[in-house]
């Protein structure tokens, strides 16, 4: 079975281990969050911060490594560095599934991060180079879809095999072995050169000013998302929801996040030049029902409009990250803006507290308020400057959309 590419075709197994690669990179750290509690009873003389550490320090680390393979990926061969980042992530969960000691599952976490940044950039960075155009744009959004999908079902197992043995929670790190079997078939097919009518090959260098105004937009729609992750188990304690009702609501969010990656080039057809506008404005709607409506059904349909909005934004960032870059630094180009969202991650909890305390703010409906403000600027911004290239979709792209389907 051969999958059309925009500029030629490639097998189903070369498609599988591209999709393989989107699904374990947004694993380190997350998909064991739900047992951190557990591990506090397990490592009874371990501290806090030491639990919190095999959360956080995987995104921490992955940041310059993302770079730096980003960095590596004009000088090197980019399935070398691929492989040797899966490797790393391998080993590293082998050895959290034998651990006997927190220090050792934080060194562990450390040597994930280092692997799992050095892997990141070709979740998008492989799309790009194998596919172009309308089908470059339906493979990103599927890539994001996958990743969100994986990340629940990863969580998921997690909860289910911690209840057997902590220690089976952590072979969800494994999965970088399918990987490294699948993308062995991309040694065999180099991809075909980009289309000399498209874009990307008519740039000489990476668009600087452009590279900047994406990254700055990424980092801000993914940071406002993150409340919901971060903040939504405390304003469910608030309104006396039980906690049980919080790990629903994050992976309907996660769901959600994932659903628009599979009709991406509908939707852009259908919304145009609006597709931002609409995205961001999805995403007020959805942070302040979430956060200031105390109703169920409201509220996760407030998560359901949070997901679909950033679904939607994330994929169409990465196809324009890779249309301002030459084709042998589009990997480059996609590490910079890739890292916007791990240091989201990392800083979220740090700036929101840090705002908390200057305002002497208690209420936790105050994240998803200040949230929804920061989108709903940028939403008006996207709707003055719509005709621009970071908050706007011009004509040729979305009809490009239309005719190469």
């Amino acid at each position: 079975m051969k999958i059309s590419t925009g500029k030629g075709s490639i097998s189903l197994v070369m498609l599988l281990a591209i999709w393989s690669v989107s699904a374990v990179t947004s694993l380190p750290g997350l998909a064991v969050s739900p047992i951190l509690e557990d591990l506090t009873t397990i490592f009874p003389h371990a501290s806090e911060l030491e639990v919190q550490m095999l959360s956080s320090l995987p995104s921490l680390l992955i940041i310059p490594f993302v770079l730096l393979s980003g960095w590596l990926s004009e000088r090197r061969e980019s399935l070398g560095l691929l492989m040797a980042g899966l490797v790393l992530f391998f080993v590293s969960g082998a050895v959290c599934v034998f651990a006997t000691t927190i220090r050792q599952l934080i060194v562990a976490s450390c040597v994930m991060g280092v692997g799992a940044g050095v892997a990141v950039p070709y979740s998008t960075g492989l799309v790009v180079r194998y596919f172009t155009g309308d089908y470059r744009v339906r493979q990103l959004g599927i890539s994001s879809a996958i990743n969100n999908l994986s990340l629940v079902i990863a969580t998921a197992a997690v909860v289910w095999l911690a209840e057997r043995d902590w220690h089976l929670a952590f072979t969800v790190y494994l999965l970088p072995v399918v990987s490294l079997l699948l993308i062995i078939s991309l040694r065999n097919t180099a991809p075909a050169p980009e289309p000399k009518e498209s874009d990307q090959y008519r740039q000489t260098k990476i668009h600087k000013a452009r590279l900047a105004g994406l990254t700055t937009l990424y980092f801000v729609t993914t940071f406002t998302s993150l409340v919901i992750t971060f903040y939504l188990s405390f304003l469910l304690e608030q309104y006396h929801f039980p906690q049980t009702l919080s790990s629903v609501m994050i992976s309907l969010f996660f769901l959600s996040i994932m659903l628009p990656g599979f009709l991406l080039n509908q939707i852009i057809a259908r919304l145009r030049s609006m597709t931002i506008f609409v995205s961001l404005c999805a995403m007020v709607i959805g942070l302040l029902l979430v956060g200031t409506v105390p109703d169920v059904p409201l509220m996760l349909l407030g998560i359901l409009f949070t997901g679909v909005g950033y679904g939607i934004l994330q994929p169409i960032i990465y196809d324009k990250t890779a249309i301002i870059a030459p084709p042998d630094k589009a990997t480059k180009a996609l590490s910079v803006v890739m890292t916007a969202n791990y240091v989201a991650v990392v800083v979220c909890p740090f700036v929101v507290d840090f705002i908390e305390k200057i305002f002497h703010l208690h209420d936790k409906s105050f994240p998803f308020v200040v949230g929804a403000v920061i989108v709903a600027v940028v939403a008006v911004m996207a709707i003055v400057w719509r005709g621009s290239f970071v908050l706007g979709l011009d004509e040729s792209y979305y009809r490009q959309q239309k005719t190469e389907r």
